[in-house]
């Protein structure tokens, strides 16, 4: 069956079966007055922005599993609500992604889950395919079934790449067993974007991020990408698999903040370096890719003096409230020139999911 086969009409119909979940951006009900869709300029010029960090649910699929989406009120079936939050942030393209619940799954479960996610992923992007694209979902734990799924989702249902985990029920992505999903991942030549898992890096943790300040978010989260993400260095995933396209949620946690003891390990402790690897462990940062959600200006200046403008792509975490205010970050950001606003805002991640300007 080809993508157009898979289709049909339903670019021309109402989307069924997945769910936004809302953070109240909205303002209200679809049936209000259209928002007017906010122009993004630079220097007076029109640009086009995409948000690579955006994510939804399939409650279908999330069934298979015991599970449903567990925010009452907030749950989104009309794609003109999502739309009016885009339109009120200035965000003219989504790519939507759904963070791993599954990974526990076995294999037929995670099959069949996968297969309803990503048809209805495809969905909505083919019923506003001038807003949407997505990520496939992919069962990492069965890493040659994740090829599979990874293969099938961009040429079948027309997907832009992969979402997956920092971590797999414990397992660094690093290890070797996941090796056929990244040769896979490599060879179709998509973006894979990473999204801690909330259990992570935290669960060995968990006792000492209990308490007020909700640390196991705060500050679990952000470690479990920086755990990722040093592995796929240090164990030479990234020499490996040098055509990799990954790109680092929440701005690839503390990586990129204190990089340069990534380098002083090596020298200092050589002997910890068991992995010959084929360059410095901050030059890797310049082949991976990190969404902008740090916050402040400074915090975004710096992370584009450590791994490169280019490499810097806008992410909202929607519908999660972390931030109402991406666009504006980006312009306010010091020391940037409008070219690297305008690829910030859209210009490279246009490039990295296949998205017209």
């Amino acid at each position: 069956m080809t993508r157009r086969e898979f289709l049909g009409d339903t670019a021309a119909g109402a989307v069924a079966g997945i769910a936004f979940v809302d953070c109240g951006l909205a303002g209200g009900s679809s049936a209000q007055a259209q928002t007017r869709r906010r122009e993004v300029l630079v220097n007076g010029r029109r640009v086009k922005t995409i948000d690579v960090h955006a994510h939804c649910a399939v409650p279908e699929a999330m069934a298979l599993m015991g599970r449903k989406v567990e925010q009452p009120g907030l749950l989104m079936s009309k794609t003109a609500d999502r739309i009016r939050a885009m339109d009120e942030q200035g965000i003219d393209v989504e790519a939507l992604s759904i963070n791993p619940y599954w990974y526990t799954a076995d294999r037929d479960v995670a099959r069949d889950l996968i297969r309803i996610q990503n048809e209805k992923l495809a969905e909505v992007c083919a019923a506003q395919p001038d807003r949407f694209v997505a990520f496939a979902s992919v069962a990492l734990q069965h890493p040659d079934l994740a090829a599979e799924q990874l293969e099938e989702g961009v040429k079948k249902y027309g997907l832009r790449g992969a979402g997956v985990g920092g971590s797999v029920n414990g397992e660094d992505v690093s290890d070797p067993k996941f090796h056929p999903f990244w040769a896979k991942a490599e060879q179709l030549g998509v973006l894979v974007f990473m999204h801690p898992q909330a259990a992570g890096a935290a669960a060995d943790l968990k006792s000492r991020l209990k308490g007020s300040g909700g640390l196991e978010n705060a500050i679990g989260n952000p470690l479990e990408t920086t755990i990722a993400l040093s592995h796929l260095i240090f164990e030479g995933t990234l020499d490996r698999f040098p055509g990799l396209k990954i790109c680092a949620a929440h701005g690839g946690g503390y990586l990129p903040s204190y990089a340069a003891r990534s380098d002083a390990i090596c020298v200092t402790f050589p002997d910890r370096c068991t992995v010959k690897l084929k360059k410095r462990p901050t030059e890797y940062l310049r082949q991976l890719y990190f969404d902008s959600l740090v916050f402040t200006p400074e915090a975004l200046r710096h992370l584009v003096a450590e791994t490169g403008s280019s490499q810097i792509v806008m992410g909202t975490d929607y519908p999660f409230p972390w931030t109402h205010t991406s666009v504006d970050h980006i312009l306010a950001t010091p020391g940037l020139s409008d070219a690297e606003r305008i690829s910030i805002l859209g210009g490279t991640a246009a490039k990295l999911l296949n998205i017209k300007l």
